[in-house]
């Protein structure tokens, strides 16, 4: 495995990018907000992994605001953006951008209505209004409620620094942080109807011992139990395995964490992996390639990192794997995509300039990694 910096072309990005997001179709990468040293970024910029060359394609429609910390999922070649913000703000906005007629479009959002004597979903509507405006904060009319017009169906608080995966016909969404708090909730939005649900997850009864689990390299007991959920946190990271989202570390504002959780999507059910080795990440990515989640750079807790931990999705376990050349430069809030049995990273940030560069990671000889699909999580 060989690091080296890309030598791009064409139309290259003018600015420094951290907490944008990059979303792979087909051979194009598709770069979305972010920050500089200065602002808060609105436009698209595509890398085309076979040429390396940079594009600034013009986008139509209802265009999202700028915007850092958000998720971008991809469905069937539209890429739904959720959350994120600039500055003070923080958003609960949908926007949805078609790479094929490079249109975006804000549709209406709606979200479940539970009975309050049992928790059951009995139906659907606009959420609420925010504060001193009339119009439902996604831009639905209110009045147009199903159920009544004083009745709001229940949609995510806005937040920036959360994760998203796609399964199933729905966006699921979990973590993040509103401003004031870090938040451990789960969201689904059903992308066929535009309908917010929160899902009622729970832990998983087991017969695990907190008092023998150690974590993050100073010998502390873990506060989760049997039956735990991950306590509130951002700047994790969630892949989707099968059924299985897995999330890695994150930050709860206070400390960094070296947890790895699983969500069994069809049962709802959270797991803490018991691990004999960990490391504290935030602001890291985690990329799948093969039975292996490559997890690269981020904070650790005590400074900006640049190296490669290589988790196992078969035993669960860390592993150690040599790299060679020239890696980027320790840095957290960058983004990365597998091309071209490539792991590609987009920007960063250390803690006191970000970037601009793409740097790559050719898997030289374990370049049959990306082609292995035949295993399973077991938890």
């Amino acid at each position: 495995m060989y690091w080296s910096r890309a030598p791009v072309y064409g139309v290259c990005p003018t600015r420094t990018m951290r907490g944008h997001t990059v979303t792979l179709v087909d051979s194009t990468a598709w770069v979305f907000g972010g920050c500089d040293d200065k602002e808060t970024a609105r436009d698209i910029y595509c890398f085309d992994v076979e040429t390396m060359q940079w594009s600034h394609p013009t986008t139509v429609g209802d265009l999202p605001p700028p915007s850092r910390a958000h998720t971008a999922t991809l469905v069937d070649r539209k890429i739904y953006v959720f959350g994120g913000g600039q500055a003070a703000s923080y958003s609960d906005a949908v926007y949805v951008l078609d790479t094929v007629t490079r249109k975006w479009t804000k549709p209406a959002i709606s979200g479940v209505i539970r009975d309050p004597n049992t928790d059951q979903v009995i139906g659907s509507a606009p959420g609420p209004p925010s504060p001193g405006n009339n119009s439902h904060r996604n831009g639905t009319d209110t009045s147009s409620s199903p159920v009544s017009s004083t009745i709001y169906g229940e949609i995510p608080a806005p937040r920036r620094a959360h994760t998203a995966v796609y399964y199933n016909g729905r966006i699921w969404v979990f973590g993040g942080g509103n401003g004031m708090t870090a938040l451990n909730d789960v969201w689904t939005l059903d992308v066929s109807k535009m309908i917010w649900e929160r899902m009622n997850v729970r832990g998983r009864d087991s017969t695990f011992n907190p008092d023998e689990y150690h974590y993050g390299g100073k010998g502390g007991r873990t506060p989760y139990g049997p039956g735990s959920i991950p306590g509130p946190r951002g700047y994790h990271t969630a892949n989707l395995i099968g059924n299985m989202m897995i999330v890695v570390g994150g930050s709860d504002g206070k400390d960094c964490f070296a947890e790895v959780w699983c969500l069994n999507l069809d049962t709802l059910e959270w797991i803490l992996l018991d691990l004999p080795e960990s490391h504290k990440r935030l602001a890291h990515t985690s990329t799948q390639v093969g039975s292996y989640l490559f997890i690269q750079g981020g904070h650790n807790g005590g400074e900006y990192i640049n190296d490669i931990r290589f988790f196992n999705l078969v035993n669960l376990q860390y592993e150690p794997r040599p790299t060679a050349g020239f890696p980027p430069s320790p840095r957290g809030y960058h983004s990365a995509i597998l091309a071209d049995s490539r792991l590609w990273v987009f920007g960063g940030y250390n803690g006191s300039q970000a970037y601009d560069d793409v740097f790559i990671a050719d898997l030289a000889g374990g370049s049959y990694l990306p082609q292995v699909t035949s295993f399973s999580v077991e938890v």
